[in-house]
């Protein structure tokens, strides 16, 4: 290898150091970045480390996961050691329907699993070749795979062509770029591959090569042995002034044109099929198409055999793009109709060639299609599916199923965040009418919804495209109606107007059997909780076991029923799984809404710097795709949060913003969020004459006005800005009607709520000692640590004002530990001056003396030996998920916050009055209780 010695040493550095991880060689085509990875790969081999490597084939660069399966496919065995949730993740990716689809994040995780156990045995190099035509599901999972592999035996080396934008533009991996040979290095690789050229030949491949190796091993050859005067330059090079890759295919196109048509023919299938372009491309388990009868190609330099198995292999990548490039488009359709007999048992692989096959309509090519749209978009390829769909309705042989493919292809679009490219594929839809279809109205409620939050005009069209297709519309349109139907519930979730949500429900029951159970679902839960939520909780939480079969859009809908109903946390591992993949590759709008809940979710739990993270994202991607009502809806969630942190100036900025943009297009579920941001703004800052006034303009005093979904979640807001301005008769009626409206039958959050504001507003101590303990006890109070510390603050006052600071302080305690650990400032300072006027000492931990049951001191002595709650669970028969609950209740009886201060806490157990025994009598009642030594 000429003029290379830095690159050289960087690999060989590279392949031997302990902190390597991953490189990428970046440059143009020609290079010789195939041949410094062939380098690596010698050198890695003979340092004893196992080389797998795979190449990116343009051809399966809209193929999810085609990469991944290429480069992981000899590792494949060793997945049958793994844990059975990391097999599964394989599983799914690869072809098996029955696997959930995984996120980016869940399949890398999963496919580092893999590399480790690979490497237990020795080092592992992965070597990916034209890293620029991977599909970008497998390029996002090989980039998080390579930010991971410092310190660990498995090193990845990638090179991509600089010319080309990729996925691996942002990968954040380290590069080494690969640039043109300099003139002394050049002029010597001419030398030492063609030498005695003419000096005037000599010049000009020099010049015109520009110190590329392809060109200058490449170009001499063309003009073979003539004798005299060279051709034109632009006879063997190309035309002057083209890039240098384009040149070289023109070079290669020479050599190409004198093949036979049989030779020709059978490149062309090769190169269609993504034949790999050196020995050892292409894996074993990829079925690719095999060259044959191709020795005429070998001769002229443009295949060459690999040494094991013997088949032909592309000497480069610009050779493949120069035989499909100079084919006809009759000999590609041929080529394709062999691929698609070939891969007649892969689904998307033969509707990838029957795409490209067929000219005419064929009904039985569409319906392939249609399918392998379906396939694409349960595994988190929703913009193949689209592209799926769009071929479909070309081929199909009907209006009827041409209109409906392009409906299909435009609802799957507007849920990718490709609004624009769904109005399009409306549009071209040349059916009678097709202006005014149901297709046509769907693609433009979703834009004036989301890009613009016209909720007004949105509900006309879309109102009357149901009544029409009711009326008198053609039958066989029930999945359409379907889809406008939930399109409708969602903006007058929007509105969130009474009169709108009665129109709506009144045209919902106008629909009779025509409007399904998860219509009716979305439309209870997304209307009126407090009126209509009732037993609903049931069947969305049976849903929650059974998301893995559903599209993304459905389990966004589930997720906003679940979070109104407050049972949203069923739902998260799902929603954590699938986000990431959705907004990578698939349905992208589906995504955000997904963050969005995912955000309600970690604020609920109290995990307030994730659910920063998260909205952080979830605003940015909304800006991305232009989504301004996400981006509203993000800034209202992400005021809410500030507000609870006691960051008074960025929520009410946050919260102004949302409110001028949400009240003038009528989007009352921002101006609800606005409002309940400011109230809770407002507490913070113990300014609650405004925390009332901004809590009853949601809803009155006394009253949950009618579809209003924030008036139920305010409870809390109003009542305790009641009390703290005097006004004890209203604070008291808004706690009665919340148990009249049996609000605590609806949800576990509202139960919680409802207890606290009886228990604040109670006549007496005996029924706010009563109503206190009912939501100290209730199993949501774990899941909800803002609104039971709240709740524990609010009665450890009343009972310090009962005179009985002894009784006081243990709420008082637990209030101002939970608010410590959410980073609740302003409420921290209160519980904490409350406690002192309690009689706490200043500065003391708040340390509540609550004992320990017998099952929590167990579970928190062998946290404290260093077990996780995965093991915890195994020797106790429990959930890990019950374990966490039970350590969440330990740590502030324990008065700590993490499980390092278990030990001392519990060695301190021993020392106080009153106090279960030692950790080490602990133990022996343990080891009894399990029958072991005595």
């Amino acid at each position: 290898m000429v003029g290379r010695d830095g690159e050289q040493a960087r690999l060989a550095a590279f392949v031997t150091a302990a902190d390597a991880r991953a490189l990428v060689l970046r440059g143009e085509s020609g290079v010789g970045k195939s041949a410094l990875l062939d380098h690596a790969a010698e050198l890695a081999a003979r340092e004893g480390h196992l080389v797998i490597r795979a190449t990116g084939v343009e051809a399966e660069s809209e193929l999810p996961c085609a990469g991944l399966h290429q480069l992981l496919y000899p590792l494949l065995p060793d997945a049958t050691r793994l844990e059975p949730p990391a097999r599964a993740v394989f599983d799914a990716v690869f072809g098996r329907p029955e696997g959930a689809p995984p996120s980016v994040m869940t399949l890398g995780i999963a496919v580092l699993g893999l590399l480790s156990l690979a490497a237990s045995r020795r080092p592992l190099l992965l070597v990916l070749d034209d890293g620029q035509w991977l599909d970008d599901p497998s390029a996002a999972v090989c980039a998080f795979v390579g930010r991971r592999l410092a310190g660990s035996p498995v090193r990845l080396l990638a090179a991509v062509r600089a010319d080309i934008a990729s996925r691996w533009d942002a990968a954040a991996l380290p590069e080494a770029p690969v640039g043109a040979l300099p003139e002394d290095d050049a002029a010597r690789l001419l030398d030492l591959r063609h030498p005695g050229l003419p000096p005037r030949l000599r010049r000009l491949v020099l010049a015109e090569a520009q110190g590329n190796p392809l060109a200058l091993l490449e170009l001499p050859v063309e003009i073979g042995d003539r004798s005299g005067d060279p051709a034109a330059p632009e006879e063997v090079f190309g035309r002057p002034g083209l890039p240098l890759s384009r040149r070289l295919q023109h070079l290669y196109g020479a050599r190409i044109a004198g093949l036979g048509d049989g030779v020709r023919a059978e490149l062309l299938k090769g190169a269609l099929d993504g034949v790999g372009t050196r020995p050892g491309d292409t894996a074993a388990g990829a079925a690719r198409y095999r060259m044959r009868d191709a020795e005429e190609a070998v001769a002229r330099g443009l295949l060459v055999v690999e040494p094991v198995g013997g088949d032909l292999a592309f000497r480069h990548p610009l050779v493949r793009s120069s035989v499909v490039q100079m084919s006809t488009p009759n000999q590609r359709r041929a080529a394709h109709h062999t691929l698609a007999r070939v891969h007649r048992a892969h689904l998307e692989r033969r509707a990838a060639h029957l795409a490209a096959a067929t000219v005419d309509p064929d009904e039985e090519v569409a319906a392939v299609l249609e399918a392998a749209a379906e396939s694409a978009t349960r595994r988190g390829g929703a913009l193949a599916a689209v592209a799926w769909l769009t071929r479909a309705a070309e081929l199909s042989e009907t209006h009827a199923e041409r209109s409906r493919r392009l409906a299909d292809a435009a609802f799957v679009a507007g849920h990718a965040a490709r609004l624009g490219q769904a109005r399009r594929l409306v549009s071209a839809d040349p059916a009678p009418g097709a202006d005014d279809s149901p297709a046509s109205v769907l693609a433009a409620g979703y834009l004036a919804l989301y890009q613009h939050g016209e909720v007004r005009s949105a509900l006309r069209q879309i109102t009357a495209a149901i009544e029409r297709l009711h009326d008198g519309g053609p039958r066989g349109h029930d999945e359409v109606l379907g889809r406008l139907v939930t399109l409708l519930l969602a903006v007058s979730q929007y509105a969130a107007d009474r009169a709108v949500w009665e129109r709506t429900r009144q045209l919902l029951a106008s629909l009779g059997d025509l409007a399904d159970e998860r219509s009716r679902l979305y439309g209870d839960t997304w209307s009126d909780v407090v009126r209509h939520g009732a037993g609903w909780s049931g069947p969305v939480e049976r849903a929650a076991a059974h998301l893995r079969d559903r599209e993304p859009w459905d389990v966004s809908r589930l997720g906003v029923s679940a979070y109104h109903l407050d049972v949203l946390g069923l739902f998260r591992p799902h929603l954590e799984q699938v986000a990431a993949r959705e907004l990578e590759t698939g349905a992208a709008s589906s995504g955000m809404i997904m963050l969005h809940l995912i955000m309600l979710d970690q604020t609920a739990a109290g995990e307030w710097d994730a659910a920063e993270r998260t909205g952080g994202r979830a605003l940015a991607l909304a800006a991305e795709h232009g989504h301004e009502l996400f981006a509203q809806q993000t800034r209202g969630y992400l005021a809410q949060l500030a507000a609870l942190r006691g960051q008074v100036d960025r929520a009410d900025a946050l919260r102004a913003e949302v409110d001028a943009w949400a009240r003038p297009r009528g989007v009352g579920f921002l101006t609800q969020l606005a409002d309940s941001a400011g109230a809770t703004a407002a507490l913070s800052a113990g300014d609650y004459e405004a925390a009332y006034a901004y809590a009853t303009g949601i809803t009155p005093a006394g009253a949950f006005r009618p579809y209003v979904y924030q008036a139920s979640r305010t409870l809390l807001d109003l009542v305790e800005a009641a009390l703290h301005t005097g006004r004890v008769e209203q604070a008291r009626a808004h706690a009665l009607a919340a148990r009249d409206a049996r609000l605590a039958d609806l949800s576990p959050r509202l139960a919680l709520l409802t207890h606290g504001a009886l228990a604040m507003t109670a006549d007496d101590m005996t029924e706010a000692a009563e109503m206190f303990e009912r939501a100290e006890s209730h199993p949501a109070g774990a899941r909800f640590p803002f609104e039971l510390a709240r709740i524990r603050l609010a009665h450890g006052v009343r009972v310090r004002h009962a005179r009985d600071a002894g009784a006081a302080r243990r709420p008082l305690a637990r209030a101002a530990e939970e608010f410590e650990r959410l980073g609740a400032t302003a409420w921290a300072e209160r519980a904490r001056l409350a406690l002192r006027a309690a009689g706490a000492p200043s500065g003391a931990p708040a340390h509540p003396s609550a004992p320990l049951t017998w099952q929590e001191l167990r579970i928190a002595d062998l946290a404290a030996g260093g077990l996780t709650n995965k093991e915890i669970g195994r020797r106790m028969g429990l959930s890990p998920r019950t374990v966490s609950a039970h350590l969440y209740r330990v740590f502030p009886k324990l008065g700590i916050t993490s499980r390092a201060a278990l030990r001392d806490a519990l060695n301190r157990m021993g020392e106080l009055p009153g106090s279960p025994p030692r950790v080490d009598s602990g133990r022996q009642a343990i080891r009894h209780a399990d029958g072991g030594a005595r």
